[in-house]
């Protein structure tokens, strides 16, 4: 399915070289203030080609409004956004048509729908679709704002290295990609969101982080690290009635719910798998496996593009559930 959230739903939908792609997000308050401008910042954080290792596809991405917003405010309907895509190279796909990519979805794609699959860039499956769960946080950011929460994410380390640019200097030396780690805080949450068991903040927000390409990984607080420490070491001393406590090994969440500290989690980031270092592959119609490597233009390390994402998918999944608990005002 394309769809998420039970009360603030997002669904996306599009290919990477189709003549757009999009979202609809219905359950968005009636009277928030929505514009083009909006969506710049976000937007230009997402793209690549800005920076050094990214893709030097470029895109305006400058959303066009199709329904839920009258006289530049929400009108409480359906939200639909759409962003075009104007800058392909669909030929660089068709060389390869029928030697699947490793680590992409070529293969599972290409047995999952009968070949019917839109297989350029990736089609569905392309990180060209994050545009749309930008927007999405976009939105979600500037209702929580009215209540003061705050999302930030940044990267942690590249290619396994604190100091970015050493960390794209070896994939540059290799001639190859790498990967990373990006960090997400958010800061002013009430105590109290999120449901035990199948609904828990860290499940919600596992299941949407997972939506991003390349995530594979996630840990909350402490995270893989609380293995190796005693329990009277990992827990968090509470110091008043408003639940500070003296640490935050739990990133923010006890029993799937929110403590009122800062929700804290970080995700690894595989390497992008395209790259132009020859690989072997199964050629689908000789039945043979053979050396190639992969042409057109892909980012160096997906990472970098990734911060905005997370604080996108999280502000989604802190909307709805701030929806649920009927803590999001009304909008004047």
């Amino acid at each position: 399915m394309n769809a998420f959230g039970k009360l603030f739903s997002v669904q996306i939908f599009g290919e990477s070289h189709g003549e757009s792609v999009g979202l609809v997000i219905d359950g968005c308050p009636a009277g928030l203030p929505l514009s083009v401008e909006d969506f710049i910042l976000d937007t230009e954080r997402r793209k690549g080609g800005v920076q050094k290792g990214t893709t030097p596809r470029k895109e305006d991405d400058l959303p066009i409004f199709k329904s839920g917003l009258f006289n530049g405010k929400t009108t409480g309907a359906p939200l639909t956004i759409l962003f075009e895509n104007n800058n392909t190279r669909s030929q660089d796909y068709d060389k390869h048509r029928s030697i699947p990519r490793p680590g992409h979805a070529d293969f599972t794609a290409h047995l999952k729908y009968g070949g019917f699959e839109d297989f350029r860039g990736g089609g569905h499956f392309s990180g060209r679709l994050t545009v749309c769960l930008v927007a999405a946080g976009v939105v979600a950011k500037k209702l929580l704002v009215q209540h003061k929460i705050q999302i930030q994410s940044q990267i942690s380390e590249i290619g396994g290295e604190l100091d970015i640019e050493k960390g794209l200097q070896k994939a540059i030396d290799a001639k190859d990609s790498v990967g990373g780690i990006v960090a997400c805080t958010a800061s002013g949450l009430p105590i109290g969101l999120g449901e035990h068991f199948f609904d828990s903040v860290e499940s919600l927000i596992s299941h949407a982080v997972f939506a991003i390409p390349a995530v594979k990984g996630i840990e909350f607080g402490a995270g893989f690290a609380a293995a190796q420490m005693y329990g009277s070491e990992h827990n968090d001393a509470i110091e008043n009635m408003s639940g500070q406590t003296k640490t935050n090994h739990a990133g923010g969440i006890v029993g799937g719910i929110t403590n009122g500290n800062d929700l804290y989690f970080r995700v690894a980031i595989k390497p992008t798998s395209s790259t132009p270092k020859e690989q072997i592959s199964l050629n689908w119609e000789t039945k043979q496996q053979e050396q190639f490597s992969i042409k057109g233009r892909h980012d160096l390390c997906i990472a970098l593009r990734v911060p905005v994402i997370l604080e996108a998918v999280t502000a989604m999944v802190i909307t709805d559930l701030m929806l649920q608990e009927q803590k999001l005002k009304r909008i004047i």
